[in-house]
């Protein structure tokens, strides 16, 4: 019989210590120990408490510090056998190169959550290679339905299976029963099945077990308990509509893709727009939209030269155009598209080209944008020279598109270092193919010349001084822009002392190059829907400040 104890919850450890060794007492030695610190303490505090602990035969100690790099040294230091947990739930999407470095004796078990550290093959691999190295296995759940512990159920058993032929073909002794921690069926008090799972206790032993038949007849006869559903979201369609806007003596007839609750009421919720980079369409953005779409408004445009975007009329002087469709340009059409479609602040997403131009509206229109998701960007470039051999390499390759077609222009790009890691993506040739079908050529062209980084204002000095929260997203195979993003970071003052500064992030997407959204998407939907959550926070703060002004004054 296992027993777990939550620790590091009391003020000293050296209570927590006193509460495991009267539990000892109690118990006896036939009942297995497991405390779990949750990473609460500090190394000074963890090896206090394995001091005097040491002697009451712990199982293991669960995430006894605080910082991963003390791990190791803590096992040595203090004897314990020691359990990763949140550990685990922070490694990469290929975790093998990273688990090499616990590979120590007194590493003693795994502790794996599936849907936490992003589903069962993951959660599979983890779990064969602690059976490989003579470790536990654990899966663990957190808050599921009795429908998704079924399936976890089952997974613990197969896992338990293959560890018994691990050891056969290793010529290990056969492992031990192993204690998995599906207890959490208890915290939920209702449940979405007709039938309650069978977890309890075994009359014969005295332990809590699940049963693998019962897992097995919930999944395959599951049935749904609708008086438990509060809210049912069903997929929606996604409404696509042209909105016709002038700006600087043009007239664009803007395609727009959009999806989520419609509420033009004022602080309604939060509105999302999404912008695509050089040569892409709204369309690579509704995937995302569609996973976010349940708890806000997204909105997607193809950005003028791309798409079906059209520019209807430029006036009389067509020498002047392209200079004319330049950042400044389509921001202020980006502005003009944001006040039609809502009377708040947005939130912007933007990839690569996209991303220049979300960081541009970002720091230089704080009164609409309310924060910014930049991935693959940079605010341009500072030196006279660099920006001066920019603009011509952007002005021959437009001159390209025009003359050789964009076909051949497609397999040029395409070819470049930046594209490495896209290249080897299994959906490479239906991505290129999707870039072909732009009409416009001479639009694409004017795109890449007038919005080269070479042509378009530096914004480095600006970044000192942005009042909107920015979240700095590159690929862990971008090595240009990991430096361009590092640079960017420690531009923003992201530790000063503010509101604004606090929000600021800076994330490596895992197994991904430039293209991040197309590569790794599910990475990016998780991190745009938490910072639009922290986005929504800050506004309900600020709300709660205004209230408290006012009733202050009164």
């Amino acid at each position: 019989m296992i027993l777990l104890q939550k620790v590091a919850r009391r003020a000293d450890p050296v209570e927590d210590a006193a509460v495991i060794q009267e539990v000892r007492k109690k118990v006896g030695c036939h009942i297995d120990l497991r405390v779990d610190a949750n990473r609460n303490w500090t190394y000074e505090q963890a090896i206090k408490f394995g001091f005097l602990v040491k002697d009451y035969n712990l199982q293991y100690i669960e995430e006894p510090v605080q910082h991963e790099s003390d791990i190791i040294r803590y096992c040595e230091e203090s004897g314990l056998p020691v359990a990763l947990d949140e550990t685990i739930d922070n490694f990469p999407e290929n975790p093998l190169n990273v688990l090499v470095k616990y590979n120590h004796h007194q590493i003693v078990a795994l502790v794996i959550k599936p849907t936490v550290i992003g589903g069962f093959e993951k959660a599979a691999m983890i779990a064969q290679w602690a059976h490989i190295q003579g470790k536990m296995a654990i899966i663990s759940a957190a808050f599921e339905s009795g429908l998704a512990l079924s399936a976890y159920i089952l997974f613990s058993c197969y896992l338990d299976l293959q560890n018994a032929d691990t050891c056969k073909l290793m010529n290990n002794s056969p492992a031990s029963s192993v204690a998995h921690g599906l207890g959490t069926y208890r915290w939920l008090e209702e449940d979405i099945t007709t039938d309650p799972l069978g977890i309890g206790r075994n009359p014969s032993t005295g332990f809590i077990e699940a049963s693998v038949a019962d897992a097995t007849h919930l999944l395959h006869k599951f049935q749904m308990n609708h008086n438990f559903i509060h809210r049912t979201f069903t997929g929606e369609k996604v409404l696509g509509y042209h909105l016709d806007l002038d700006s600087n003596d043009f007239s664009f007839s803007v395609n727009v893709q959009e999806i989520g609750q419609r509420n033009n009421v004022r602080n309604s919720g939060s509105t999302i727009l999404f912008l695509h980079g050089f040569l892409g369409t709204n369309e690579e953005w509704v995937p995302v939209m569609h996973a976010i779409s349940g708890s806000a408004r997204c909105i997607s445009v193809d950005l003028p030269g791309h798409g079906a975007t059209k520019i209807k009329n430029c006036g009389d002087d067509k020498a002047a155009l392209r200079s004319l469709l330049s950042i400044e340009i389509i921001a202020d059409l980006l502005l003009k598209l944001i006040e039609h479609v809502t009377p708040d602040k947005v939130a912007l997403v933007g990839y690569s080209m996209g991303a220049r131009i979300a960081l541009y509206m970002a720091l230089k229109f704080s009164d609409k944008i309310e924060g910014a998701v930049i991935l693959s960007g940079s605010p341009g470039l500072e030196d006279a020279v660099a920006r001066k051999i920019r603009r011509a390499k952007d002005d021959s390759k437009a001159r390209s598109i025009v003359t050789h077609g964009l076909q051949l222009f497609l397999n040029t790009w395409y070819s470049g270092g930046l594209w490495k890691s896209l290249r080897s993506h299994p959906y490479f040739n239906h991505i290129v193919v999707r870039r072909s079908v732009h009409d416009d050529l001479q639009g694409l062209a004017r795109v890449l010349s007038g919005l080269s980084p070479g042509r378009q204002p530096s914004l480095w000095e600006d970044l000192k001084h942005c009042k909107v929260p920015l979240m700095l997203v590159v690929g862990e195979n971008d090595e240009k822009f990991k430096r361009v993003g590092q640079k960017m970071w420690h531009e923003i003052g992201h530790d000063r002392d503010d509101a604004v500064s606090k929000l600021h992030q800076m994330v490596v997407v895992p197994s991904c190059g430039h293209a991040v959204h197309l590569e790794n998407p599910l990475p990016i939907i998780r991190l745009v829907r938490q910072f639009v959550t922290s986005l929504r926070s800050v506004k309900l703060q600020e709300k709660g400040n205004v209230r408290d002004l006012l009733i202050y004054n009164q």
